[in-house]
């Protein structure tokens, strides 16, 4: 028996249009995390797809070779039978089922009868979510719990079903840096049970802390394959994008004219709760050429005074003034933003940002429907010289703009969301996490595609957890706690000691 738990041999998968494997190798060893590397679109979900069976035997070419026998799976079923189990990056628990019911879907604990035995179900259920140190209850509902708990229900779902070999696909994406944290020390235990992880992910800090081997894939191909000891970032960072980064922020000369944004006093109150204040009489302004970072702490309110801001699309009992060039305008609805010149570039693209069912050109064209429209109709052919112009000028990698939005990369569908909002021309853009989850390589496209923005004269709004981020590209940065702004400082004053100071400053009592 070989030290490998999985080899795979020159795997080629090709899509219409597209060659997205080709010749890809990857040899995993038993007991090891090993982690899967590359830009948006270089291949790794697509081949952690063909390993599952996602991508059925047929589908691809090449050879997987798991604990010494060569497989060919029909399906995810089959996969999951040998023990290898793949938990996607969107989460496929059902919100209105208990844990212990998600767990077990599928693969229920039955009495002699046939029938669900509900008592073992969740005394089952009870000892996997110990294994993943998660207390909850086995029936609480999962949309009862947040989203570090149920990626940790998928994981104690993964060990039901005895897995050897799970799959992780950017398990931390979504997370905050506790649970982040969390979730890495589980893997690690895992690995100490004798379970073999690989890890997709983006985040070099959180590679460098739990993987054994680093396999990077550039454009679909191998690039090579890196021992712990000899794993660096910059090494990592060469592979993916195929060049030195030497500096991850592209160089910004602000030229910051007039004030062109100016909120006063903006309060939010809960939706379901108007007695919870969430947007706590929140100044600020924003200048023509300016890049303006909003920091702060998970909960602190900084997406509900954006999403509140844009057409009042958080909150109740909103209440506040905006002023643009000095004049008060109305933000009461989506269309009125964008009408007195505000965008807004959610942090939940897939759900909020973009139509995944539609192509390119028809996300493109959503928010300026009006510019193609004549008579109530959209002129087709103008909609699609548009979306290919951004198509080009954004570098979307995509055959053309009738490729559905949904099989994009996670760095190509926020090209897509960006180019619908610089379409409708805006005076100010919000952008609320603009590189969650995507790649180094794809970072550098956005930061100078902000940066150009800035320099025609728009006023840009940078929301993001990640304070060396707005760091380095910011010009200024408001802090945000418990829904009030706590401070400001200029990019020169600015350190992440002193943004933290701010951002942990608790409300007044």
């Amino acid at each position: 028996m070989t030290t490998n738990i999985l080899e795979m041999r020159n795997i080629t998968k090709t899509f219409p249009g597209v060659k997205a494997l080709s010749d890809v190798t990857l040899d995993v060893e038993r007991g090891t995390v090993h982690a899967i590397c590359g830009e948006n679109g270089a291949g790794k979900s697509t081949l952690m797809k063909v390993l599952s069976g996602v991508y059925p035997h047929g589908t691809y070419t090449g050879d997987i070779v798991f604990e010494d026998e060569t497989v060919e799976f029909k399906d995810i079923r089959d996969s999951e039978a040998k023990g290898i189990v793949i938990i996607h990056q969107e989460l496929a628990l059902s919100p209105y089922l208990s844990i212990a019911e998600n767990i077990f879907l599928n693969n229920e604990q039955t009495g002699p009868l046939g029938l669900i035995d509900w008592n073992k179900t969740n005394h089952e259920a009870a000892k996997l979510l110990a294994r993943v140190g998660l207390k909850e209850n086995p029936t609480t509902k999962i949309l009862d719990i947040g989203v570090g708990k149920q990626q940790l229900v998928e994981i104690a779902k993964a060990l039901s079903k005895r897995v050897k070999l799970l799959i992780l696909d950017e398990p931390t994406a979504a997370l905050n840096d506790e649970d982040s944290d969390h979730l890495l020390d589980l893997i690690l235990h895992l690995k100490g049970q004798g379970i073999t992880s690989i890890i997709i992910s983006h985040k070099l800090n959180e590679i460098k802390k739990v993987a054994d081997t680093v396999t990077v894939i550039r454009d679909g191909k191998t690039i090579e394959t890196i021992q712990k000891t000899d794993v660096t970032e910059e090494r990592i960072i060469k592979d993916m994008v195929g060049r030195d980064l030497e500096h991850r922020y592209p160089d910004h000369t602000p030229n910051i004219g007039a004030e062109i944004l100016r909120v006063e006093d903006w309060t939010a109150h809960h939706p379901q709760d108007p007695t919870r204040v969430m947007v706590d009489e929140v100044s600020l302004n924003v200048h023509a050429g300016e890049i303006v970072g909003i920091a702060g702490l998970m909960g602190a309110g900084r997406t509900e005074f954006a999403m509140s801001l844009f057409g009042h699309t958080y909150g109740t009992r909103i209440s506040g003034k905006v002023f643009k060039h000095g004049i008060e305008i109305k933000t009461r609805t989506v269309s009125e933003a964008i009408k007195n010149g505000l965008a807004y570039a959610t942090e939940d693209r897939k759900h909020y940002g973009l139509n995944l069912l539609e192509d390119i050109k028809r996300n493109i064209a959503l928010a300026s429907l009006d510019k193609l429209s004549s008579n109530g109709l959209v002129n087709d052919n103008e909609e699609y010289k548009i979306a290919d112009g951004y198509r080009k000028s954004m570098n979307i990698k995509a055959p053309n703009v009738l490729a559905k939005t949904g099989k994009l990369s996670g760095g190509n569908q926020q090209k897509v969301v960006l180019s619908k909002w610089i379409y409708s021309d805006p005076d100010v853009l919000i952008l609320d996490e603009p590189t969650r989850g995507i790649d180094v390589g794809a970072k550098y496209e956005i930061y100078a595609i902000i940066n150009a923005l800035a320099a025609e004269g728009k006023g840009i709004i940078v929301i993001s957890s990640e304070l060396p981020e707005l760091l380095g590209i910011c010009d200024r940065i408001y802090a945000l706690s418990e829904g009030r702004i706590t401070g400001q400082l200029p990019i020169e004053e600015a350190s992440p000691e002193s943004l933290l100071k701010l951002m942990t400053m608790e409300k007044p009592r």
